[in-house]
């Protein structure tokens, strides 16, 4: 559908996002550690992905699989992939707009925001398959939560996306967001089943949208509303305010 490439959209509360940079690292090196052979990817899946049978009891993980509690991979899931193009797809989202959802939060908040969207997206999945016994990775339920915030804070941002992959364009970013976040939920309930799981990804966008409203700085507006930066310095000389602002498998895809 689209591909995003940049948005213009500076940093005002934060001077780098390490936490984004540090996910897509984490995500890349498991990736690297897994892709060695596949067995090792395969038995990984197993042990750490989401596996709504097990969760539900409806199914009994092998010992030789049982690398963590069960419950525990409502967030080992979102850091395994099933190739190159699900993980790039995946850090792609999270390189475009993660930094500025991470810039509204705040380092540590960021980092939980990203770990309950992912949460959120397996428990949906899980409602929705409860007895599949089919393994759920990716990050795709903690990226589509880092949309549905980026929508709800920046839908005037301008940003720069392939459309269906080969045309560039600039155009607002509400208009690729909401075209993207409609589809996954058509695609919940007339996509069938599919190695994409939809349900991740709506768990994902609901949980997204909450706590964004919820977690984000006092100051921080919604749809763009203002452009404030705490660096800002405002002097009024004879009535005229001047602001200076400082430079700035089931795959969850």
């Amino acid at each position: 559908m689209f591909i995003p490439l940049h948005d213009a959209n500076s940093l005002k509360y934060i001077k780098l996002q390490y936490v984004t940079l540090s996910l897509i690292v984490i995500n890349v090196l498991v990736y690297l550690v897994m892709a060695v052979d596949g067995e090792t990817a395969h038995v990984a899946a197993i042990g750490l992905g989401y596996i709504p049978a097990i969760i539900h009891d409806m199914a009994v993980l092998p010992a030789s699989y049982y690398f963590v509690p069960p419950d525990f991979t409502y967030i080992t899931y979102a850091f395994l992939h099933a190739d190159i193009f699900h993980l790039g797809g995946n850090m792609l989202f999270l390189w475009v707009f993660g930094d500025n959802v991470e810039d509204a939060l705040g380092h540590i908040k960021f980092l939980i925001f990203y770990l309950l969207c992912a949460a959120a997206g397996a428990f949906l999945h899980g409602v929705i398959l409860p007895d599949s016994e089919a393994p759920l990775i990716g990050a795709s339920g903690a990226i589509a939560g880092i949309v549905s915030a980026y929508l709800l804070l920046h839908p005037r941002v301008k940003v720069w996306v392939l459309a269906f992959g080969r045309i560039p364009l600039r155009i607002p970013a509400i208009y690729p967001l909401v075209l993207w976040v409609v589809t996954q939920f058509a695609m919940l309930v007339w996509g069938g089943q599919e190695q994409v799981s939809w349900p991740a990804h709506v768990g994902g966008i609901i949980a997204g949208a909450v706590l964004i409203v919820i977690m984000k700085r006092r100051s921080v507006p919604l749809f763009d509303r203002a452009i404030v930066s705490p660096r800002a310095v405002v002097v009024d000389k004879q009535s005229e305010p001047v602001s200076r602002e400082a430079e700035p498998v089931k795959w969850g895809r």
